[in-house]
């Protein structure tokens, strides 16, 4: 099988979308940016067509540090409590399901993560998809609606950190946690592709 240039360039844009927990302060992420981001959510598949998420925009200096207090940050670092001040992302999308149009969004909401974060990286970004925050909390932070209830938190910015695929040994019970080595690499264990093949 010949394997189209254009599939290996999307394979590779697959590989390099990785989940950035450090971010460079100085570089910033505009509105524009994040409503073109929001743009490539239209184009995804809707479960019902209902299209019932909806992104708010975080980008100024106050409103993320409101924010940052509510989120948690790497479940298998122990001892971390995120990034520290001088790491932290310089914009985040707050994504939300309007609850007037549906009370369940079905697979729409990793759709539009994936698109959206694929989008990042073509812009030079990276971004962190976090499900582990304070619902009540950030939704008071940045004064949504009732009926605008946060999903996910997706944070944006400049990587300030390398992260590596590594492959684990291929058995049912490896170990898949993700883990930093003494220089601070971020490194990702992936299961080969073998194991995901049903014979």
């Amino acid at each position: 099988m010949i394997i189209e240039e254009s599939f290996i360039r999307f394979r590779s844009l697959i590989r390099d979308n990785r989940s950035i927990r450090r971010f460079d302060p100085t570089v910033r992420v505009t509105p524009e940016m994040l409503r073109a981001l929001i743009e490539l959510t239209r184009y995804c598949a809707s479960g019902r067509n209902l299209q019932p998420l909806r992104y708010r925009m975080v980008c100024t200096p106050e409103e993320c540090a409101a924010l940052f207090p509510h989120l948690l940050w790497a479940g298998y670092y122990k001892d971390w409590g995120g990034p520290s001040e001088e790491e932290r992302p310089t914009a985040y999308l707050v994504q939300c399901l309007d609850t007037r149009l549906a009370s369940d969004c079905l697979c729409d909401d990793g759709l539009h993560l994936e698109a959206i974060t694929l989008g990042a990286r073509t812009l030079g970004l990276g971004s962190c998809i976090i499900k582990a925050f304070n619902v009540a909390e950030a939704a008071k932070a940045l004064h949504l609606p009732e009926h605008m209830k946060p999903r996910y938190v997706l944070a944006l910015g400049a990587a300030a950190e390398q992260v590596n695929l590594t492959a684990t040994d291929g058995t049912p019970d490896t170990d898949i946690r993700y883990y930093r080595t003494p220089d601070g690499i971020h490194n990702v264990p992936k299961r080969p592709l073998e194991e995901l093949i049903i014979d």
